[in-house]
């Protein structure tokens, strides 16, 4: 398998590309206003085999007439997702906070509007390796080969974050050979032998741990406890001219976050299988659908602050993606979500 580019010199490509593109992508961008009956086309792109939050929120009617999906492709990649939007092939993306930040800093004009992602004793990233593996800490992970779903995103820096707090270097972090692999295939690349180890989360992990014979290295409960990961965002021009596409966005996604923390879970799935059949995407499959534990998100209704960022900033600067971190004024804004009233949980340290 190739060896692949990992750390501040991936960011950096996405950033410049990102910044590159943004002047083309806002003309687009522009062109987004309500249509005649005040309803607001959102154009994003989704996950294969899974349901994202506002597709939930689309299909529970929670965007109250005012919002509707427009899909225009899938990602596996969280800063491959927000360089859409940055650019304007998309009006929203989502990425964990690490790569906001990263984006913002490059000088893309987004702001995050609502977390998304996280991870509580349900719903968490896993580090795994076979169960015949001699690897038994995150120290053996130096001169080995790890997938993940991209570079510069939630893997990497949790991988830099538990060797740091370990006591080791970033110079160490860097021997870790990053694999890039889709979710739906990282699985059968560790148990065919092809990587060391490998990051699994949400249903793919939940699949995973029922077939056997993985051991976990560490998770991310264990290195941060119940923590926001990811935030979606938009452009700051987008939402200047559309906040109440923008409001009632936040509200549905904020609101669906809500039903899949209280509803039955057999009928959080059951509604999942008739989002996937019905929209009858190529090539994907409803299999794993029953494995989903947990929404994920420990923040009422995604509720931001500080810490959801401050997390990744060791990272961030200790790689050298960024120089400074940003202002939290620049990175996110709870101005559209009315009906987040508490803070979320506080992760470890």
């Amino acid at each position: 398998m190739a060896r692949v580019r990992t750390g501040a010199g991936a960011l950096a490509v996405l950033a410049v590309a990102a910044v590159a593109l943004s002047a083309c992508g806002s003309a687009e961008a522009s062109d987004s206003a309500p249509d005649a009956s005040g309803v607001t086309t959102l154009r994003y792109q989704g996950w294969a085999n899974q349901v994202t939050l506002p597709e939930v929120a689309e299909h529970l009617g929670y965007f109250d007439g005012k919002v509707k999906l427009k899909w225009v492709g899938n990602t596996i990649s969280g800063p491959q997702d927000i360089q859409s939007a940055a650019t304007g092939e998309a009006d929203f993306g989502g990425a964990f906070g690490g790569a906001v930040e990263k984006l913002v800093s490059s000088g893309a004009g987004i702001k995050a509007v609502i977390n998304y992602y996280g991870s509580d004793n349900k719903e968490f990233t896993g580090y795994y390796v076979l169960d015949g593996s001699p690897l038994r800490t995150a120290r053996d992970l130096i001169g080995k080969k790890v997938g993940v779903n991209t570079l510069g995103g939630q893997n990497e820096a949790d991988i830099f974050n538990v060797l740091h707090k370990a006591g080791l270097s970033a110079a160490d972090a860097k021997k870790v050979e990053l694999v890039t692999l889709p979710p739906p295939n990282a699985e059968d690349a560790l148990r065919k032998g092809q990587i060391d180890a490998v990051a699994l989360s949400g249903q793919f992990r939940q699949r995973a741990e029922a077939a056997g014979g993985l051991r976990a290295l560490f998770t991310q409960v264990d290195l941060y406890g119940p923590f926001n990961g990811g935030q979606y965002v938009f452009r700051n021009d987008f939402i200047k001219k559309n906040p109440a596409a923008v409001r009632a966005f936040v509200d549905g996604v904020g609101k669906a976050i809500e039903w899949e923390r209280t509803t039955p879970r057999d009928e959080v799935i059951a509604t999942f299988t008739k989002i996937v059949e019905g929209r009858a995407r190529t090539n994907e499959t409803t299999t794993t659908l029953k494995y989903w534990q947990s929404v994920g998100v420990p923040s009422n209704h995604g509720y931001i602050v500080d810490g959801d960022f401050t997390l990744w900033q060791d990272w961030l600067l200790t790689t050298g993606s960024v120089k400074q971190v940003p202002k939290s004024s620049d990175l996110y804004t709870n101005e559209f979500n009315p009906n987040a009233t508490s803070p979320a949980l506080p992760a470890k340290g």
